[in-house]
């Protein structure tokens, strides 16, 4: 996925946080859903730590808020705290936010790299430019065969 700019990587990663917990708490809490009360908040926290690192614009913390939801979510159905229907529903909406927040942490990579290379280039052709021409001293004046030097003995009065 290409974004064409941070505002819209930022609606991106926002979206998908959006959908995360949407999947999540659509129904939680009662025995039809196949989500216990305290497994839902334990979720909608972790949830609640992906949607804010996301809205930050930072992909990296909201991964690594996604990796401590899918650890809560495997202790959720160890436990018996969550169906596995339902653990799967979360799962696959997990994994999709996943994808959007590695090619947000890829585009990232990428202008951060292309910006590197500018300044680069910059400093390159900065260093590269021709020095400033200095101006030549100016040539002696010659003597004459009096010895003396052409304007000697010319001032006023001197003829």
């Amino acid at each position: 996925m290409t974004f064409p700019s941070d505002r819209g990587r930022q609606s991106v990663l926002g979206f998908s946080a959006v959908l995360l917990a949407a999947g999540l708490l659509s129904g939680c809490g009662t025995a039809d859903t196949g989500l216990q009360r305290s497994a839902a908040r334990q979720l909608q926290a972790r949830v609640l730590e992906v949607t804010q690192a996301s809205s930050q614009d930072n992909p990296a913390a909201a991964l690594k808020a996604l990796e401590g939801l899918e650890a809560e979510l495997e202790a959720a159905q160890t436990g018996g705290r969550i169906s596995e229907e339902r653990r799967r529903s979360i799962t696959t909406i997990a994994a999709a936010v996943r994808a959007d927040l590695n090619d947000a942490v890829a585009a990232a990579a990428a202008d951060k790299a292309a910006a590197e290379e500018q300044a680069a280039k910059e400093t390159q052709a900065a260093e590269t430019r021709a020095p400033a021409v200095e101006t030549p001293a100016p040539a002696p004046v010659p003597e004459t065969s009096t010895g003396k030097k052409d304007n000697e003995g010319k001032g006023k009065g001197n003829g």
